[in-house]
């Protein structure tokens, strides 16, 4: 095979337009097709990783299997192309500038003066390179995050500029625009497109296809225009219209050709067509479901759209399975503090209670596990939901009042959950928690035996404090069970009610695991839990 091709997507005019969902389309169409691909995310913003990132800042951190805390397109990537990413997917201006200032100290760059060309776009281009020459992969499409014009981004389209000259058509640009449709007018309005394609050729790169984002169908004339305005093939112009669900969008980037287009553009074989028959099938069970069910996400940042992005798509990768449509109900768990459990989680099938840090919030939480164990709805606790879990049940069922974690009351004489001893002299936060994949051991007998079907399973973490081994003894003799552990350090993993329909925490994150192609068990099954509720 010849030398691997670099695909660069950049956006213009708006942010959220879709960057991440178009990258992942055309790998998904380009392993269709046979070829080898992998996707990267370049993000503009100083701090070295996401890991210390608000929620509120940045939405969801999400997490690879080798333990990189990355931008959570990376969850998008795997979702849909079903290849796991790791720490070289995801690279930030911060770790960029850490990395040349590392060598400046050690002296590698013997005395030179250390500017942003060439120093920094070479290590640009170096962490883009990498990926290809460590996986052998055809295609690496790389994804800059922001919109051209920020000044964050200059390095980045600047390093992509010396790529295309030092490469040819081994490197491509595809550039995601927006075509706004101006009602009064009642007109789409390719203006805005213009003006980003014009502010990328100023800094000297030319896209060599325009994906397209509209509300409304691009007309052979508006293609003509762009076409004409922004120097390229009218083939090069790509509608992107908006769709139902994100799992739409492979079919629609076949139906444009995108794929096509790129293989002419790098000059590759296009000796087959790809086959989403598979996608097809799960987009049809998606959309067509037998039955409806309402499954209550509780957690402390409900309003934040992508705050709890990976489980809401495991959910929905689980409803396509069980052909059920899911209804979530995003709940505050400070709302459920302020007007109780019967106002915001009657009617529901299942309670899924969310991770999360800190102390806000953290009585709501425990109040909705309260009420799924008591009212035999199916429960889902993942990692802090875990942990609440397992204090609820300390304090209610064990008599220990006082029981909590010591992670939001250090001083309790009851801590159920503690930091992890080798946690406890840490001090810098980022990249310093237990993250990445890690093997558990599954018990017999257990309900989690049923569902993974083998005992040794891997899953991802991203945590400080565990359930303290000090009380399982108490914990087993009133039927609440450690049903996985991590032998090595006889850390539990899981913990599930045995008198109950379905109850079962975790202290991973299952989410990061569940992909079109391969649902994730746990949420499969607590959805199909939900369904038995449903139906009595």
């Amino acid at each position: 095979m010849a030398k691997t091709k670099y695909i660069f997507v950049t956006g213009g005019v708006s942010s959220s337009l879709g960057k991440g969902i178009i990258s992942s389309s055309l790998s998904k169409l380009l392993l269709a097709r046979g070829y080898s691909t992998t996707i990267q995310k370049l993000d503009p913003y100083i701090n070295v990783d996401p890991g210390t990132l608000n929620p509120y800042e940045h939405g969801e951190c999400y997490v690879t299997e080798d333990g990189a805390e990355t931008d959570l397109d990376l969850g998008h990537y795997e979702r849909f192309t079903n290849v796991p990413t790791s720490q070289d997917n995801n690279v930030t201006t911060g770790r960029i500038y850490q990395t040349v200032i590392d060598k400046e100290r050690r002296g590698d760059y013997l005395g030179e003066t250390v500017q942003v060309i060439p120093h920094i776009t070479d290590e640009i281009k170096r962490c883009v390179k990498v990926l290809g020459t460590r996986g052998n992969y055809d295609f690496v499409i790389t994804e800059i995050g922001g919109t051209v014009g920020d000044i964050e981004s200059l390095p980045y389209i600047e390093a992509v500029r010396q790529m295309k000259n030092e490469m040819g058509p081994g490197c491509i640009v595809v550039h995601l625009t927006y075509i706004p449709y101006l009602a009064a007018a009642q007109e789409l309005k390719t203006k805005p497109t213009q003006h980003s394609v014009k502010t990328m050729l100023e800094s000297g790169v030319q896209p060599d296809i325009i994906v397209c984002r509209s509300e409304k169908h691009l007309n052979d004339s508006i293609k003509s225009k762009i076409s004409l305005f922004c120097n390229v093939p009218k083939t090069a112009v790509i509608e992107s219209i908006d769709a139902t669900t994100i799992y739409d969008v492979p079919i629609l980037m076949r139906e444009e050709q995108l794929d096509v287009e790129v293989l002419k553009k790098v000059k590759m074989p296009i000796d087959s067509y790809p086959d989403l028959a598979r996608w097809e099938k799960f987009l049809k069970r998606l959309k067509n479901p037998a039955e409806k069910i309402r499954i209550g996400l509780v957690g402390k940042y409900v309003e934040l759209k992508d705050a709890y992005k990976s489980i809401n798509e495991a959910i929905i990768h689980a409803s396509a399975e069980n052909e059920c449509a899911v209804k979530v109900e995003l709940i505050h768990s400070e709302s459920i503090e302020q007007k109780g459990t019967a106002a915001l989680l009657s009617g529901l099938n299942g309670i899924l209670v969310a991770p999360g840090f800190g102390e806000r919030g953290i009585e709501g939480k425990i109040m909705a596990v309260t009420y799924a164990r008591e009212n035999k709805i199916p429960f889902l606790g993942i990692c802090l939901g875990m942990q609440c879990a397992v204090v609820e049940f300390a304090r209610n069922i064990l008599g220990f009042e006082k029981a909590h974690s010591t992670e939001i009351f250090p001083d309790t004489p009851c801590p159920v959950i503690d930091i992890m001893p080798e946690q406890k002299e840490i001090d810098e936060k980022g990249g310093t928690m237990r993250l990445g994949a890690y093997p558990c051991h599954i018990k017999n007998d257990t309900r989690v035996a049923t569902i993974y079907r083998e005992k040794n399973i891997s899953e991802r973490h991203r945590h400080r404090y565990e359930f303290n081994n000090h009380y399982l003894l108490d914990y087993e003799k009133n039927g609440m069970v450690a049903a996985g552990v991590y032998l090595k350090e006889n850390l539990v993993e899981i913990m599930e009610l045995q008198d109950h329909p379905w109850f079962v925490g975790v202290q991973f994150h299952p989410e990061y695991k569940s992909t079109v192609a391969n649902p994730h068990p746990l949420f499969v099954d607590f959805i199909k839990a939900g369904m038995e509720q449903k139906n009595g």
